[in-house]
């Protein structure tokens, strides 16, 4: 159990042996400064998770802790039933770890890097060729790492995560700065983790697309607190409607009129004019709306149906967008 002193004895507590990660009423300040707000989370073994939320939501603060890189003020960790204060060793050889930024050694090659990370766990000189292949990083081997693009570097660093042949993996931000060609890059080396090794993977993002592909459950966080988890399609469930019909009125056809949508869940961007209705099915109800908009005399100059997304659920829930 992690506690704000190591060197205090953890207390016994009952292991759950399907869980990888069990977090507990977890809790971080920087002097006047709450970035984490008592959080709790569990992740199952196998399990690929993400803490989505814009910059501040405290996702890197609270990796860290898990991490062992920085201590709750309160509240418990335990990875795999061990703790940072009684377990440090067997942690480090369980956990691969890929921060928000890597600094290598810039004039070694990628294979002499990878040589070096793993001569730290004495690994053979065959677990190199391994990795080199499954970061599709062959061809790049004898290239010096400050020649190395912003994609094929974040390789590397996942590459070096998974050196030890890792049972968990914790990913800050992993694709943040890449082109969408290197994201895509990344994101099918990890499905083929999921899909082939079985591993548990904890991932903060702010891309809504990168939760959506990768992970199994999405925990959305903003201002150091969890406001949402659950699957896609259960966070859209919870949110009022699973589809949204957006339209902006021309004004003018309209005469100045505003559309009355009584009985609906809606909002309005202010600096766009574009409305966004929430409807349990737009094959059933879009019809339904553009007769009472012919009734109200309302012209539209534009229309868009679709289903909701991520972007949806945390606007619904923030008022904001994630980017902001």
């Amino acid at each position: 159990m992690l506690t704000s002193d190591r060197n205090q004895p953890a207390q016994p507590q009952e292991m759950n042996p399907n869980l990888a990660l069990d977090l507990q009423t977890v809790k971080k300040s920087f002097k006047e400064f709450t970035a984490v707000k008592g959080i709790s989370l569990q992740v199952k073994r196998g399990e690929f998770c993400a803490l989505l939320g814009p910059n501040g939501a405290g996702k890197t603060t609270l990796m860290e802790m898990v991490e062992g890189i920085q201590q709750p003020d309160s509240g418990t960790i335990t990875i795999n039933g061990k703790n940072w204060a009684n377990h440090a060793d067997e942690l480090h050889n369980i956990l691969g770890i890929s921060l928000q930024e890597t600094h290598f050694f810039e004039k070694l090659n990628v294979k002499e890097t990878l040589d070096l990370f793993g001569s730290f766990y004495n690994l053979p000189a065959s677990r190199t060729n391994e990795i080199l292949a499954l970061v599709n990083l062959v061809e790049k081997q004898k290239t010096n790492v400050y020649n190395l693009s912003g994609g094929q570097r974040q390789r590397l660093s996942l590459g070096i995560a998974l050196m030890n042949n890792p049972e968990i993996i914790l990913l800050d931000e992993p694709t943040t700065g890449l082109d969408p060609g290197a994201r895509r890059e990344v994101w099918e080396i990890l499905f083929k983790l999921k899909k082939e090794h079985k591993i548990t993977l904890l991932l903060t993002t702010h891309y809504m697309e990168e939760a959506d592909y990768l992970c199994d459950r999405i925990v959305i966080m903003d201002k150091g607190a969890v406001l949402a988890d659950g699957t896609k399609d259960q966070l859209v469930a919870r949110n009022n409607g699973a589809e949204i019909i957006e339209f902006i009125v021309d004004e003018n056809k309209s005469n100045g009129k505003q559309p009355s949508m009584d009985g609906y869940t809606w909002s309005k961007e202010e600096n766009t004019g574009k409305y966004k209705l929430l409807v349990q099915s737009i094959a059933n109800e879009l019809a339904l709306f553009l007769e009472s908009m012919k009734q109200q005399g309302i012209e539209l100059a534009s229309l868009e149906c679709r289903k909701m997304t991520l972007e949806d659920v945390f606007i619904a829930m923030t008022g904001r967008r994630l980017s902001e």
